[in-house]
């Protein structure tokens, strides 16, 4: 680093309190109980999970799950 940082006193204003939007190490740590099943899909659907999850590095199970999850939570909501 050439460039040296130059100070100054100038007021940085009130400090303002920023909400905590990330999940707590116990949130990350805890892992939703799954149960296994078997289920017949069409191709279509799995070959585009497959092609998203190779351009997120992710499973293509998981983001199914993940979606499946998403959509009972939105059923349940009492905002319906």
């Amino acid at each position: 680093m050439s460039k040296q940082i130059q100070y100054s006193d100038e007021p940085i204003g009130e400090p303002s309190l920023v909400t905590d939007f990330l999940p707590s190490p116990e949130e990350l740590s805890l892992r939703k109980k799954n149960t296994k099943i078997t289920i017949s899909l069409s191709s279509e659907s799995v070959e585009y999970f497959k092609q998203q999850a190779e351009i997120h590095h992710t499973q293509y199970q998981k983001m199914i799950r993940q979606l499946l999850d998403e959509y009972v939570s939105q059923q349940k909501s009492p905002a319906r």
